[in-house]
C-alpha cells in the first residue's frame, strides 16, 4: 500500500519544520498520516525546476505530494506566487501525479512562519526577558515595521535575533518552533494553504 504523503522541500530547516508540524495532527485538524520528507540537493531552484523529475519515480509509492520552497532564492523572485506554484504543479501533474500534488511557495522565505504572536517563539529562540520584547528590539533595529504583521526580511531578522542571543542557527530550532508554537494565530497565506491542503486530503475520521 502506498504511504499517505511525500513532501519535497528546499533545505534542512524546512524539512525539520514540516516534520514538527505534521507531528501535530490534532493542531492541524487532520488524522495521523504516514509520510516522508526529502530535501532537494539543489535547494529552492531545484524544487522549482526539477521537482517533477525528483518525484516522478515516487508517484506510485505515495497517495499525495507537496513541494515546498522559498520564493526568495528560487531564481523566480519576479514571478507571482500563484503563477509560480501553478507552473510547478502543472509539471507534476503531467509527470505521474495528476491532481494529487500541491505546491507551497513561502513568500518571501520560511522564516515568515516564525514570527507569530505566541510567547513561545521567544522561548524557543532563547530570547531572555531582560532584553525586553523581541518585536521591540527588531523594530528599534529597523527590521520590523509596527504597521506590518511580519518583518519584511524574516530570514535576516531571525539571523540577527540568534546572533544577539549567541545561538547558532540550526534545523533543531525550526523543529522546536513547529512542535511547540500555537498554530491558531498564524495567518500567513502559505501556511493556511499548507494546512488547508492537508485537511482536504486527510480529514479526521467521523
Amino acid at each position: 500500500m502506498p504511504k499517505d504523503l511525500v513532501i519535497l522541500v528546499a533545505d534542512k530547516n524546512m524539512e525539520q519544520g514540516v516534520r514538527g508540524l505534521v507531528a501535530r495532527p490534532r493542531s492541524l485538524g487532520i488524522r495521523e498520516i504516514e509520510f516522508d520528507a526529502f530535501v532537494h540537493p539543489r535547494r529552492d531552484p531545484g524544487c522549482v525546476r526539477e521537482a517533477h523529475t525528483f518525484l516522478q519515480p515516487l508517484s506510485n509509492q505515495y497517495r499525495y505530494a507537496i513541494v515546498m520552497f522559498d520564493r526568495q532564492g528560487s531564481g523566480r523572485e519576479q514571478s507571482p506566487v500563484n503563477i509560480l506554484s501553478a507552473q510547478v504543479r502543472q509539471r507534476l501533474a503531467v509527470n505521474g501525479w495528476g491532481n494529487r500534488a500541491e505546491v507551497i511557495v513561502l513568500d518571501p522565505e520560511l522564516e515568515v512562519w516564525v514570527f507569530s504572536q505566541s510567547p513561545l517563539v521567544e522561548h524557543c529562540l532563547g530570547w531572555p526577558s531582560t532584553h525586553g520584547s523581541m518585536r521591540n528590539w527588531l523594530e528599534n533595529r529597523g527590521l520590523w515595521t509596527r504597521s506590518h504583521s511580519k518583518p519584511a526580511e524574516p530570514k535576516r531578522a531571525m539571523e540577527e535575533l540568534l546572533q544577539k542571543v549567541k545561538r547558532p542557527s540550526s534545523a533543531a530550532t525550526y523543529m522546536a518552533l513547529a512542535k511547540r508554537v500555537g498554530l491558531q494565530h498564524c495567518i500567513d497565506p502559505a501556511f493556511l494553504k499548507f494546512r488547508g491542503v492537508l485537511a482536504s486530503w486527510f480529514p479526521v475520521a467521523e
